[in-house]
């Protein structure tokens, strides 16, 4: 077994030796060094040639943003955030994700007390699937899914069903419901600019992501995209060419009264992985919408939004799933397209472009 080279760079003697000792507990992870600064970083990435490094976000001397900005500059790798959960924190992590980095994990106030095991599992499993993502592979280093799903239309996942003919030619969703999380961040600011002030249609949107994080994420895809951006807000009617995002720690319903689309913030359910949840999302359009759907779900970790897909598929919904060449983590896309719920799988260079000629802006 191979195993994954860490390097953990944090200016806290504490924090290293926590996240060292959360990460040794795994059988096939290797601490191959420490390092205290950005500095100190980049002198031991060529010696030590790890898979990935965890890297803190403020240090003296150099921080962890200008640091990721030298890796991806000089050894590309993936690279996990460690964040505070600050507003502060929030928009340096934000700042990391778009300069390359391809998740975070909060440095919770329960790392600092000692009580480390509620967050070493959730460690553990980013350091194993970003060390393997595609985004840092080449193809041929892991077997992909064949996709017989052709990229320029839709076809369906299920053997013998009728093919509804091209994305274009069909009947033009009224809703845009996006799932995704490793990776998503990333993503949507890639795709969400693509897409024109006059988006006839609202989107919805579930990224996995703490609550102090979702507003200064909204705020900042706003200012660099055409539609408008916002977090959501519980009660408020979704309009078209505005993009909402569910904000962090409650889930995003959908409600329809009469032709009005109406957002709903609920706690419950309360027992899901992640909250806000794509499942959720999904499943109250299922259960609600009348209108024609479009969903997709974008790179993610786990499965979330896979069965709320399969839900809207049986109502005739659209369902697109990135391509995993062009996803962070080949998690949430890959677990809808094993249920066979999936029209269409494309990368995400090519999702623009394709909802452009769906709803024809």
């Amino acid at each position: 077994m191979d195993l994954i080279r860490v390097l953990i760079v944090d200016d806290s003697p504490f924090m290293r030796k926590a996240i060292e000792r959360m990460l040794l507990a795994a059988e096939d992870i290797q601490v191959v060094g420490t390092a205290r600064d950005g500095i100190d970083a980049l002198e031991k990435i060529p010696l030590l040639k790890p898979d990935i490094v965890t890297l803190d976000v403020e240090m003296p001397r150099m921080d962890g943003l200008a640091c990721l900005k030298k890796i991806m500059q000089d050894h590309p790798l993936p690279v996990l955030m460690v964040s505070s959960l600050t507003q502060e924190g929030a928009q340096a992590t934000l700042e990391a994700l778009a300069a390359g980095a391809l998740d975070f994990i909060p440095k919770e106030s329960s790392m600092a007390s000692g009580s480390i095991l509620q967050i070493q599992q959730d460690l553990q499993e980013k350091v194993r699937k970003l060390a393997l993502s595609p985004r840092f592979r080449k193809p041929a280093a892991r077997p992909a899914l064949p996709q017989p799903i052709p990229r320029t239309s839709f076809a369906p996942a299920r053997a013998g069903a009728a093919a509804p003919g091209t994305m274009a030619g069909s009947p033009m969703a009224e809703i845009l419901a996006i799932g995704c999380s490793t990776g998503g961040p990333k993503a949507l600011q890639d795709l969400l600019p693509t897409l024109p002030k006059n988006l006839p249609v609202p989107c919805l949107i579930v990224q996995h992501m703490p609550a102090s994080f979702t507003k200064p994420f909204a705020e900042r895809l706003n200012t660099i995209c055409q539609v408008e951006v916002k977090e959501a807000e519980h009660g408020e009617f979704a309009r078209p060419g505005t993009v909402y995002i569910a904000p962090g720690g409650i889930h995003m319903n959908y409600r329809q009264r009469g032709a009005q689309a109406i957002i709903e913030l609920n706690p419950e359910p309360a027992d899901t992985l992640h909250k806000p949840s794509v499942d959720v999302m999904f499943q109250s359009l299922a259960q609600e919408c009348s209108k024609q759907i479009l969903a997709m779900i974008l790179t993610g970790m786990g499965s979330d939004g896979a069965k709320g897909m399969q839900m809207l598929k049986g109502k005739g919904a659209h369902t697109l799933a990135e391509a995993e060449e062009s996803c962070v983590v080949y998690g949430m896309p890959k677990a809808a397209f094993e249920r066979g719920c999936v029209d269409q799988v494309a990368p995400l260079p090519d999702i623009g472009g394709i909802l452009r000629r769906h709803f024809g802006i």
